[in-house]
């Protein structure tokens, strides 16, 4: 969380407290990632213990490190309860599918939060010793934790992409119901829930998961389509699922009175999520949000000015608001309905909007504080002090302008070539979330700090290191003038390929997003080129498991203009075939990328282009679909392209109807 943490400490924990009484109370677990979930929610259980005794003890002033570590537990909570609950209510046939990424996803919730316990000074803390040993035990397990992927899942994901392979006539009917009943799907509405879950989930994965991500869903569409039919029988099952719908229909559909002590003094709407204001007054969180966003500092009912601008759960309204939801037949997610969008605007306003004097100033203290380990400590000192401010800094932009002003970033910049791995990683992070700060890029680039950040960037001591190499690098970037200091690094951009090579999906999202920054200043894009990103860059479009598909499309659009980039595209054979299915299946801005590559392709002597375009049986309805459905741009760039091949069919034979 951000500054205000400091002067909410109180707040924070009765958050976490209530965050992970939400996780911890889960009615139905989702039917896949069960012992994942499973041993989550012990973890999560032991973790609320703690915060209710420390929350019991009424500590006025909390040690500043025990309140980076609550705050990063809270992240990770959060991001938990997040995971949960898209395996609970997204698709759970592509969940089986994705299993081993769900699963390496909880291995990483738990490191994280023994990192967090690695910086708890839980003998400053009054707790029984009951708990404290719970908690030290909790530690040493989330520590040596190993990942686990669970063997019956990858059994019956391997029996469902056998399944999808298969002809739809051939495969045992009891085979199907057998694996779509264990993961939860066992009546005609399980079913045709299902199918709506992967058509999101294909809205979703367009612009990221690539061709192979989007068929594969689609199989699985027409498979529960066709099994539905197979398992089935439609006909007597109809009615019933008529009056089912019909009957939802009405419950939701009727209008209640709603009481007004239930409803958004502003809104006049029932309150989803009610808060407190600093006047005492209560609102509906996003009601509220928006009236602070758009520069408001006084309680709307009252008048009266805000002291500070935390939002802080009205827990007992809430509950007495689904209480009577309850009562009244109206489904507790027709009560939250746009949560998830709420969400986003809302966060931002989420009990740490404003810093007031005392909030700065305990940020100051704390940053001068842990600036001074960095200086003096042991490497075990500097490690943790590193951690510190990696936390500090990762939200709150009077947290990073604070923590640059007390001195940190010239010590972090010489931590990055430090031998001890977690040192370096904790020291890469913490400028990376510094340089979101504007003025701080400005800072670190003066400290000299480009060449070390390379240097991680190549060769740092773990993959998590690397990869916030190049986000930091992304980050500096967004500056022009930085965009040449970086690329006249040799080994800047050779090095970000080389990411775009071996990293996970984040490495290689955020490498292709820095080269996409790097090649707006021409002098980049040759040596992008001739660092050898562009077959690179196809062969990404091709792997369903990469997961950046926009950001490969964007990085090839934009070397297009770059005469050794055009000539570089021109010799991939398969690449115009993949762009013809983007233009079909890929997300707004794949579509728009994938037809700027192939007009590009078709101009100044692209004739071999233009005639595989016309071979092609899918070329000309998509162009046509995309110059009537597209975005502006699109339709502009379809309309020509299908001028310019008509120009060039009407050369050897007839013009394009």
């Amino acid at each position: 969380m951000g500054s205000s943490i400091f002067l909410q400490s109180n707040s924070l924990l009765e958050s976490l407290i209530h965050l992970s009484n939400e996780v911890s109370s889960i009615e139905k677990l989702p039917s896949i990632q069960v012992r994942n979930v499973s041993t989550m929610l012990r973890r999560i259980k032991v973790l609320t213990s703690l915060f209710e005794e420390i929350q019991e003890s009424n500590n006025p002033m909390l040690p500043p490190s025990s309140v980076l570590c609550l705050s990063e537990l809270f992240s990770v909570i959060r991001r938990v309860k997040s995971t949960m609950e898209g395996c609970k209510n997204g698709s759970s046939l592509w969940g089986l599918i994705q299993t081993e990424r769900l699963s390496n996803q909880f291995h990483v919730f738990v490191k994280e939060i023994a990192r967090a316990l690695d910086i708890l000074p839980l003998s400053l803390l009054t707790v029984t010793v009951d708990i404290k040993e719970q908690i030290e035990l909790l530690h040493r397990q989330a520590k040596r934790v190993e990942l686990y992927v669970d063997p019956k899942e990858i059994q019956t994901r391997d029996v469902l992409l056998t399944l999808m392979a298969s002809e739809k006539n051939m495969f045992d009917v009891e085979t199907v119901k057998h694996v779509f009943n264990s993961v939860g799907l066992k009546t005609v509405l399980d079913y045709e829930e299902e199918m709506s879950k992967l058509e999101d989930e294909v809205h979703k994965q367009a612009g990221t998961g690539g061709l192979i991500v989007v068929s594969n869903i689609n199989k699985l569409i027409s498979l529960v389509s066709y099994a539905k039919s197979m398992v089935f029988n439609e006909e007597s099952e109809e009615n019933d699922v008529r009056q089912v719908s019909g009957s939802v229909g009405k419950s939701t559909s009727a209008s209640f009175n709603v009481p007004d002590e239930f409803r958004c003094p502003i809104s006049l709407d029932l309150m989803k999520d009610p808060v407190i204001v600093a006047s005492g007054h209560t609102y509906d969180r996003s009601s509220i949000a928006q009236w602070i966003n758009t520069g408001h500092y006084t309680c709307p009912k009252s008048g009266q000015r805000l002291i500070h601008m935390a939002l802080i759960p009205n827990y007992a309204l809430k509950s007495l608001v689904h209480q009577w939801c309850q009562e009244n037949n109206i489904p507790l997610m027709e009560c939250s309905s746009n949560a998830e969008s709420e969400k986003k605007t809302c966060e931002k306003a989420v009990d740490h909007i404003s810093a007031t004097k005392v909030a700065i100033d305990s940020v100051k203290r704390t940053a001068e504080f842990v600036v001074g380990k960095l200086a003096m400590g042991s490497v075990d000192i500097q490690r943790q002090a590193a951690y510190e401010l990696r936390l500090l800094a990762k939200t709150g932009m009077d947290n990073r302008r604070i923590i640059a002003e007390a001195g940190a970033i010239p010590f972090l910049v010489t931590m990055l070539s430090s031998n001890d791995p977690r040192t370096q990683e904790n020291a890469v992070t913490a400028l990376l979330n510094l340089s979101i700060f504007d003025n701080n890029k400005i800072l670190i680039m003066a400290a000299g700090a480009i060449k070390n950040i390379v240097d991680v960037l190549e060769s740092g001591k773990t993959m998590e290191a690397r990869e916030n190499a190049a986000a930091a690098i992304f980050s500096l970037s967004m500056i022009d003038d930085f965009k040449v200091a970086i690329g006249a690094h040799s080994q800047a951009i050779p090095a970000l390929v080389a990411l775009l090579r071996e990293g996970t999906t984040t490495g290689k999202r955020d490498a292709a997003m820095a080269l996409c920054n790097l090649a707006l200043y021409n002098a980049n894009k040759l040596k992008t080129v001739a660092a050898g990103a562009v077959p690179l860059l196809i062969e990404l479009l091709m792997d369903d498991k990469a997961g950046i598909t926009d950001d490969a499309l964007g990085v090839l659009a934009l070397l297009l203009s770059c005469p050794q980039g055009l000539e570089a595209i021109k010799k991939s054979r398969p690449l115009v075939p993949l762009l013809i299915d983007l233009l079909r299946f890929g997300s707004a801005e794949g579509k728009e990328n994938s037809i700027t590559l192939l007009l590009g392709l078709c101009k100044d002597g692209g004739e071999e282009v233009a005639r595989r375009l016309l071979i092609n049986p899918r070329s000309i309805p998509s162009l046509q679909s995309l110059a009537t459905d597209g975005s502006p741009k699109a339709r502009r760039k379809a309309n020509a392209l299908l001028r310019l091949l008509n120009r060039c069919c009407s050369q050897s034979h007839n013009p394009i109807g």
